[in-house]
């Protein structure tokens, strides 16, 4: 793929189509800020418990609606009281009009799209090509969630995720938690299909490890560029399987928040779902200072630095492809029909 496609610029661009949590659904019940892809934004649930995302900035005098409150299904300026309603953006009453007063018709903030799931609220900046995945892995479980206090880091939100799926850096980065892991990663069986790239690690019990206290397991990952990532684990029929969700979400090109979350099946044994998400939080504490320190601070995916693999890294690599080739369709889907390039999107 052309690397001038894959700027900060373009990538940017592009990323407007992509759902991106902006909140966990536990947070919402009074406003709070987000900020995606350099864009202000307020996310509320209204009277009906609906989650909303709209614009952060009132469209008057540019009050900051975070630190307003909800009204029915509107959110209500802390400035001067004009409320917005949070499914269509537009301005249902500015408290000092008259009774017949007339609202300006182009008193209005964008809303966005809105979708629960895993216990986080996504949105989209833009019209979404590709749906948020439900990964056929967890169907027929049923899992208790935990969504996890979200990291905020600085860096881009592509480093974060391939961090998910680098199995090299456990001995190294994960001492404290994972403790004397072998830094050997043996041949893994790696497939990619268009966005998707599916891995499994066979994980061995590591003696005095709270992270493996309860054996060995297989860890089978599954993500979805740009940007979510999942570990089923499986400890064998009497232990059973839990689940790791990671989706982090690009502040600006090079600082993201790290949403993610935890999960037990009905039948898991190792363990209960509050006990996993200390396990992981010590994890993922440890990662974020070492994805602090990387330079460039997103993956370089034009060309912006030098550097050089190992075969332990065949599964971020093909995330990588994965992220390019969901660029590409993107792109693609978003130049109109009659002037789209001729070309073959690569799988």
């Amino acid at each position: 793929m052309n690397q001038d496609a894959l700027t900060p610029g373009k990538l940017r661009e592009a990323y407007q189509h992509v759902w991106f949590v902006v909140a966990r659904s536990e947070d919402i019940d009074t406003p709070q800020s987000a900020t995606l892809l350099d864009h202000n934004l307020v996310v509320f649930r209204d009277s009906t418990g609906t989650a909303r995302v709209t614009d952060r900035r009132c469209i008057h005098r540019g009050g900051n609606l975070a630190d307003g409150k909800v009204v029915g299904d509107s959110i209500a300026c802390p400035y001067h009281g004009w409320e917005f309603d949070g499914s269509t953006g537009v301005c249902n009453r500015i408290p000092s009009l008259p009774a017949d007063g007339r609202i300006p018709p182009k008193a209005a903030i964008k809303s966005y799209p809105v979708i629960e799931r895993f216990e986080h609220v996504w949105t989209c900046l833009g019209d979404p090509v590709f749906d948020i995945p439900n990964p056929p892995e967890i169907e027929g479980l049923e899992l208790s969630w935990r969504a996890a206090e979200p990291i905020h880091a600085e860096c881009g939100f592509m480093a974060a995720t391939e961090n998910f799926r680098d199995m090299a850096h456990f001995p190294f980065v994960h001492e404290p938690s994972m403790g004397d892991v072998d830094p050997v990663v043996t041949d893994l069986d790696v497939k990619r299909e268009g966005r998707e790239v599916w891995a499994s690690y066979f994980y061995r019990q590591v003696p005095d490890s709270d992270f493996s206290d309860v054996g060995d397991a297989w860890m089978h990952y599954h993500s979805y560029a740009p940007g979510m990532a999942t570990i089923l684990y499986y400890f064998g029929p009497e232990t059973g399987k839990r689940y790791l969700v990671d989706f982090p979400s690009p502040v600006s090109y090079d600082k993201c928040i790290i949403f993610w979350g935890v999960a037990t099946d009905k039948d898991f044994r190792g363990g209960s779902v509050d006990e996993i998400l200390e396990i992981e939080t010590k994890v993922f504490n440890e990662d974020t200072p070492v994805l602090e320190g990387l330079d460039p601070k997103e993956v370089p995916l034009a060309g912006q630095a030098v550097e050089v693999s190992a075969p332990a890294d065949i599964y971020t690599l093909n995330y990588r492809r994965a992220t390019q080739f969901a660029v590409q369709t993107i792109q693609q889907a978003r130049v109109p029909e009659s002037v789209a390039p001729n070309g073959h999107v690569p799988q």
